[in-house]
């Protein structure tokens, strides 16, 4: 791996820990999403009108297609995930959010494309398992188990739609040359007009997230977007199995962040199954 896909794939994570910081926060729903979604498109339009005058990106109908595609994964993966953070802990959805999607790669790759159970995607499947365990089943007491299991629930589901729309967006880059800009921006459109059904007779809780939440949701739109360009940046010039890994350093950020941020419990028990979960992917990545 370059310096420079490096330093894109470390930004990325450092940028994607935190607005994941700012969403456990903010603790949005539909609205906070849609929300989000214009705040993004207006701050990025801009940037893609200067790319299109420049002659740098071109439409084409897998751009529509794909674009789509990623649009329905992506609202999926932010209302299964904002969902997690209201039902549990940072510390607890976003390591297995960002843990569970190399382990459901894999094992898709084991079952329906035969792939042979090589030595080292054997430990890193362990290492992640014993990450979800070292999370779900060290606490004996009653009153956090429910809040725990939610927390894992939602955490694995998000790592599900991570692992599809990575798989869409990273075919629309490597298979059809679609710019990272473009297919972010054409799916956060697409996204406005597909939440709109949903929020259109909630018009007290936007006006109340607008209110609350008006720099939370800027912040995101912008940084949210920023972090996932920069790894599929990064797609370009490295593969897959490289950059996958290194961007998720995150996870330790996000433990972190919930223990001295949020004040969230277990902070040492936490941090070693983000260690174990890290170590896993790692371990996939050299297979």
């Amino acid at each position: 791996m370059s310096l420079y896909v490096l330093s894109l794939v470390l930004t990325a994570a450092v940028l994607h820990a935190f607005w994941n910081l700012l969403s456990k926060k903010a603790r949005g729903k539909a609205p906070f999403i849609w929300l989000m979604y214009i705040a993004s498109t207006i701050l990025y339009l801009p940037v893609l009108l200067d790319k299109i005058n420049q002659g740098d990106i071109s439409f084409s109908q897998p751009v529509l297609w794909l674009s789509l595609g990623s649009a329905v994964l992506h609202i999926s993966y932010f209302l299964i995930l904002q969902k997690g953070y209201r039902s549990g802990d940072l510390s607890v959805v976003y390591p297995l959010a960002r843990g569970t999607g190399p382990l459901f790669s894999s094992v898709a790759a084991i079952l329906f494309l035969h792939e042979q159970l090589k030595l080292k995607a054997t430990i890193g499947l362990f290492l992640i398992l014993a990450g979800v365990l070292v999370i779900t089943g060290l606490s004996f007491k009653k009153e956090n188990n429910a809040k725990i299991m939610a927390g894992v629930f939602w955490g694995v589901l998000t790592g599900l739609f991570i692992t599809l729309y990575t798989f869409n967006d990273t075919v629309a880059i490597k298979t059809y040359a679609v710019s990272p800009l473009i297919i972010t921006f054409v799916s956060g459109a697409f996204s406005i007009g597909l939440l709109f059904p949903f929020v259109f007779w909630q018009k007290d809780e936007i006006k109340r997230e607008v209110k609350q939440h008006k720099w939370t949701i800027i912040a995101i739109a912008l940084l949210s977007p920023a972090a996932y360009i920069l790894v599929l940046e990064a797609l370009k010039y490295a593969p897959l199995t490289v950059v996958a890994p290194a961007r998720e350093i995150s996870i330790l950020l996000g433990v972190f962040m919930g223990s001295r941020v949020l004040n969230e419990a277990d902070v040492r028990r936490r941090l070693i199954a983000g260690i174990l979960i890290l170590g896993g992917i790692i371990a996939l990545s050299l297979n």
